[in-house]
């Protein structure tokens, strides 16, 4: 029995009120759609919300779904404007460095800033290709600078670039599901990829990744025992001499080898007690996710998630995402 039959049978039922038919339609697309809403809302638990809410709307529509198009443009049409009246009522979301100019010396005086509605990680997992006709992958496009470039994209050119480039969706396909035309969708695509190019390096990171192979766990295992031992010569043999560090929630960022290790050594190299780390992953780049304790034998606990832009073979950005809310959201222990 063919796919395409099996799934008109499980549209036929679902019109009809089943929910396991639905269900069955729905699974298939779900991590994918996933995705689509954190790329278009920076913000995993934001994504979490608008999937739960666009799967009711298709939910509730289903019966006046009429199969001009297939079940998964039909989707990811519902997903979008979902997104899109989120993005309307919650705004961007941000890094440290879109807020102003770094700090040229370490600040010890640093609280949260708890009104800024930041970035977040994401818990990429396996992501399949947009398709032939995809600028990006699926993969590369959960990567923080790209994610972040979205953010400063209104929400129609931000959705229409994801569509396209991403997704592999046309631009009449587009202007149907965005409910335009399609030579809005091509001047919003203009005016989206300008922008997205000024911010996002040319090499994504997963060709960096796969040019550098084992180098990459070196890397991450380097920055490891550099933090756990507070050895600050081998810290700064791993980084570029552009190098930054952000730390959202806190709202100070550093930048250039000289102010970034300067914070290095007053803070995480000296003030903390001690560090336990574990490899992983978030935004399909490496990482590490570092738990603090008083002292080497001491009980350690979530402190944050550090995720590593690399270019090159050195490290030219860490993002270190403070709270142990972090931690759940990439399935890792809150103790270590």
């Amino acid at each position: 029995m063919s796919e395409t039959f099996v799934e008109s049978e499980d549209l036929t039922a679902a019109r009809e009120g089943d929910d396991a038919a639905f269900g069955r339609l729905v699974g298939p697309l779900r991590r994918e759609l996933h995705a689509h809403c954190y790329r278009m809302l920076g913000s995993s638990h934001d994504a979490d919300d608008a999937l739960q809410d666009a799967l009711l709307r298709a939910w509730k529509g289903i019966a006046r779904f009429e199969g001009r198009s297939t079940v998964r443009s039909w989707l990811y049409t519902v997903a979008t404007r979902t997104c899109l009246d989120l993005v309307e009522s919650r705004g961007r979301r941000a890094l440290p460095m879109d807020l102003g100019p770094s700090s040229e010396r370490a600040v010890l005086d640093d609280p949260p800033l708890t009104e800024i509605a930041w970035l977040g990680p994401y818990a990429a997992g396996d992501l399949a290709s947009g398709g032939p006709v995809a600028r990006y992958e699926q993969r590369e496009a959960v990567e923080l600078a790209f994610v972040a470039a979205l953010q400063h994209l209104p929400g129609n050119q931000r959705a229409a670039l994801v569509l396209f480039e991403v997704l592999g969706f046309s631009a009449a396909e587009i202007a149907t599901m965005m409910d335009t035309s399609t030579a809005s969708v091509n001047s919003a695509l203009q005016r989206a990829r300008r922008i997205v190019a000024d911010k996002v390096p040319a090499a994504s990171q997963h060709q960096t990744i796969r040019q550098l192979g084992g180098r990459v766990q070196e890397l991450v295992a380097g920055y490891s025992t550099a933090l756990e031992r507070g050895d600050a010569d081998a810290l700064v043999a791993l980084l570029t001499e552009d190098v930054t560090w952000s730390m959202p929630p806190l709202g100070h960022w550093y930048s250039g080898i000289e102010a970034v290790m300067d914070f290095a050594k007053e803070v995480p190299l000296t003030r903390c007690p001690s560090w336990h780390n574990l490899p992983t992953t978030a935004n399909g780049q490496p990482a590490l996710a570092c738990y603090l304790g008083m002292t080497p034998d001491s009980e350690h606990t979530a402190w944050s998630i550090n995720v590593f832009t690399l270019r090159g073979d050195r490290i030219a950005a860490i993002t270190s995402f403070i709270g142990k809310e972090n931690f759940e959201l990439l399935g890792l222990p809150l103790t270590h």
